[in-house]
């Protein structure tokens, strides 16, 4: 499901969030973030206290080059916050099972699922 990072979009993060969350046919949950914004950690601290099912994350742009203003305007990262390494962090903490390659994330969640 994409959720757009404009300033204005129809879902947030959490909303998608609850929705897998109550939905009885959804077992885990991959939630793919960018950097900019703050919408990545809010969901993540929705996660840590609500989420019954297992989540992977995973943050595009870590590569992305410090203080550099990227494609578009969600992308921009001001004030130390919304770097793909701080939410990378965040995420973690809040209990979400986390990959820097966007080609391990199945992985990950196969590794969860099998217990």
């Amino acid at each position: 499901m994409g959720i757009g990072g404009d300033p204005v979009n129809g879902l947030k993060h959490i909303d998608v969030m609850r929705m897998f969350n109550d939905d009885p046919d959804t077992d885990a949950v991959v939630m793919i973030g960018e950097i900019g914004g703050s919408d990545e950690e809010e969901a993540a601290l929705w996660v840590k206290d609500n989420m019954k099912k297992p989540v992977v994350g995973f943050i595009a742009g870590v590569t992305a080059p410090p203080g550099k203003r990227m494609g578009h305007a969600g992308a921009i990262i001001s004030g130390g916050q919304g770097g793909a390494n701080e939410k990378l962090a965040v995420m973690e903490e809040c209990g979400i099972h986390i990959t820097r390659n966007p080609a391990e994330m199945g992985r990950v969640m196969q590794q969860i699922l099998k217990g």
